[in-house]
């Protein structure tokens, strides 16, 4: 698909007929973004297309997407989450974005770290520009509050783009109805009750916040306690401090209180046999509420 500008009543973007959720103006959010010395070199929106992660990945493989640049989709058909779970929301009801970069200088061991840096750079812009209290669940969902239970309202991706080169992707439900959820435990920032449900301003500070994030860890050569990653995102993680279960690859499982975030950005869980085991990879649940 190629990219375009959203347009107008007699555009592209005129063929819904949803007039709460108005389209994106692309060619704003480009003259609120692209700086000479800023991160995004490119900012392309697009009405309809399978997946932003897919897509930019296919470009970056082919030469035709540069470090810095942003896709955006109105709709996703085949949208992924982590363990290749599929997920689909109504047309211009959220925030479904990509972006490319290229960590330039930073150990590819400490790339991991990257998703859990987003997680924190969108958790801080949704809280400061929606008024939504934004939680983290290790390693990348995160979590608002609807009628004093905690339920998700969005996700995080990364991908390998080739050599030296990553699309992280975020998922972020925005205007969801109770009856338009995927699921019972899934939420929307305004059954969260945000102060704004504008996607334009959400945007711009989910992007400047991950700029943000992103330079800081960057300087610090992908260190996550010199460039203050480590410390804020287990100040924000829900997940810390709860009974968990850990469902782990080759169908095992471990169960007991996730006391930390090592420096490999590693859940930490502390067993009843008084074991505390990292855990990398795998679907962690909450058994126990704060």
């Amino acid at each position: 698909m190629t990219p375009r500008d959203n347009a107008g009543p007699d555009g592209p973007a005129g063929r819904w007929s949803d007039l709460d959720r108005p389209p994106l103006n692309a060619t704003a959010l480009r003259r609120a973004l692209l700086r000479e010395d800023g991160l995004w070199r490119a900012v392309d929106v697009v009405q309809r297309t399978g997946s932003t992660n897919s897509d930019l990945v296919d470009r970056a493989r082919r030469g035709e997407a540069a470090d810095g640049t942003v896709l955006i989709a109105e709709e996703q058909t085949a949208a992924r989450g982590r363990l290749d779970r599929r997920w689909t929301a109504p047309p211009r009801s959220g925030l479904f974005l990509s972006v490319l970069l290229e960590p330039a200088g930073v150990p590819v061991a400490r790339w991991g770290w990257l998703p859990l840096l987003t997680g924190v750079a969108v958790a801080t812009a949704l809280s400061r520009t929606a008024g939504v209290d934004t939680a983290l669940k290790w390693p990348n969902d995160l979590l608002v509050t609807v009628g004093g239970v905690e339920r998700k309202a969005g996700g995080i991706l990364l991908e390998r783009a080739g050599d030296g080169a990553v699309v992280i992707g975020a998922g972020i439900n925005v205007t969801l109805r109770e009856d338009e959820l995927p699921v019972p435990t899934a939420a929307s920032l305004a059954l969260a009750g945000a102060v704004t449900t504008d996607r334009d301003p959400l945007v711009r500070a989910v992007l400047r916040s991950l700029e943000d994030w992103y330079r800081r860890w960057l300087a610090a050569d992908g260190d996550p306690l010199a460039s203050g990653l480590q410390e804020t995102y287990a100040a924000g993680c829900a997940t810390l401090g709860r009974t968990v279960r850990a469902e782990l690859p080759g169908d095992r499982s471990i169960t007991g209180e996730a006391v930390a975030i090592d420096g490999d950005g590693r859940l930490v869980i502390a067993t009843g046999e008084g074991v505390q085991e990292p855990v990398g990879a795998g679907d962690v649940v909450h058994l126990r509420p704060l």
